[in-house]
């Protein structure tokens, strides 16, 4: 079996009964394993495992177990179409659960065919280090305005505990503990968390590092969660744009919609694949419908090919929008 082939209903009909033959639904996954490491009680601790659609059937998640109360999944999404994705969205419970926690989530799938594909979540909860809250959450930034939040980090036990060094791993992301308070086995700090004005549009999700004085190696470093999304002044939906499946010859139609602020215009639109033509509006608006249609060549093949939108806006002068599309023969698929 080869990633991005489609399965002969005849193949997947023979294996789906199975262990082996499951390896068609595991093959979705970037990766089935995460260990969040230690983390302070009250922390969010939450993991996404992605998962694509690489075959032409649509594939449906029917249902997803947890082995252990202490981990919560969900799907973003339940049924993916070809080249579709979703996320198995992971969430520890760091409140109500303490020391090591090991938890298997299994997603079950029931189209095109029954299989399921398990999920291994570990996580180690300090009970002696408490965030609140339990993630630094910007929200909804608008690009370039930078932005700044604070977060309390509490310790009981050793007099002589510090927190040593932030570490970022996001060069647009600047931290800082400040301790605000020292008793005899209980230590308050205040970590302030700024988000750059440079920062580039779209999601953050990082993990700053608490550098603590622990001695054992494990327990020293405290991951804090960071989330919010960078809004740009103008942004394109969806992105990717999914076409589908296509037989040679045929033509397919889908619009993107172009969102602004404030009303701006659509100066130009551009794919250097000449199979696709781009129909544009001509007035100054706040929300742009933007037509695309594809023709399909003579030649089977998978394309992504990005659309350039050029606007009249100060901050969203261009984007991009990759399009995806797959070109088939007439007919069934067969080997």
């Amino acid at each position: 079996m080869k990633r991005g082939w489609v399965f002969a209903w005849g193949i997947l009909l023979a294996v789906a009964a199975t262990a082996s033959g499951q390896q068609w639904a595991r093959e979705m996954f970037d990766h089935t394993s995460y260990d969040f490491g230690t983390v302070a009680r009250g922390a969010k601790a939450q993991h996404r495992f992605t998962l694509e659609n690489i075959y032409e059937e649509d594939v449906h998640i029917a249902s997803i177990d947890s082995s252990c109360g202490c981990t919560t999944p969900t799907a973003t999404k339940k049924t993916l179409k070809t080249w579709e994705k979703a996320d198995i969205v992971a969430e520890v419970d760091t409140r109500s659960f303490l020391g090591q926690k090991d938890a298997t989530l299994t997603v079950h799938l029931d189209k095109p065919f029954p299989a399921e594909v398990r999920l291994n979540i570990h996580v180690y909860i300090r009970s002696d280090v408490v965030v609140q809250p339990g993630v630094v959450q910007f929200g909804s930034v608008s690009a370039g305005a930078g932005a700044e939040e604070t977060v309390s980090v509490s310790y009981a036990g050793r007099s002589n505990w510090r927190i040593e060094q932030v570490e970022s791993p996001n060069p647009h992301l600047e931290a800082e503990a400040v301790e605000t308070s020292r008793t005899a086995g209980q230590v308050n700090y205040d970590l302030h968390v700024r988000l750059k004005p440079g920062a580039p549009t779209g999601y953050v999700r990082e993990h700053l590092v608490l550098v603590t004085n622990d001695a054992n190696t494990r327990s020293s470093r405290v991951p804090i969660a960071v989330e919010g999304v960078v809004s740009p002044s103008v942004e394109v939906r969806p992105s990717p744009l999914l076409l589908g499946v296509v037989q040679t010859g045929q033509i397919v139609t889908k619009r993107l919609v172009v969102k602004g602020a404030a009303p701006f215009h659509i100066t130009g639109a551009e794919c250097a694949d000449p199979r696709f033509a781009l129909t544009l509006p001509n007035d100054a608006k706040s929300v742009h419908l933007v037509q695309v249609t594809f023709t399909a060549g003579e030649t089977p093949e998978k394309i992504d090919a990005p659309i350039r939108i050029k606007t009249d806006a100060a901050s969203a002068q261009a984007l991009t929008v990759r399009a995806h599309v797959r070109v088939i023969p007439p007919g069934p698929v067969s080997f």
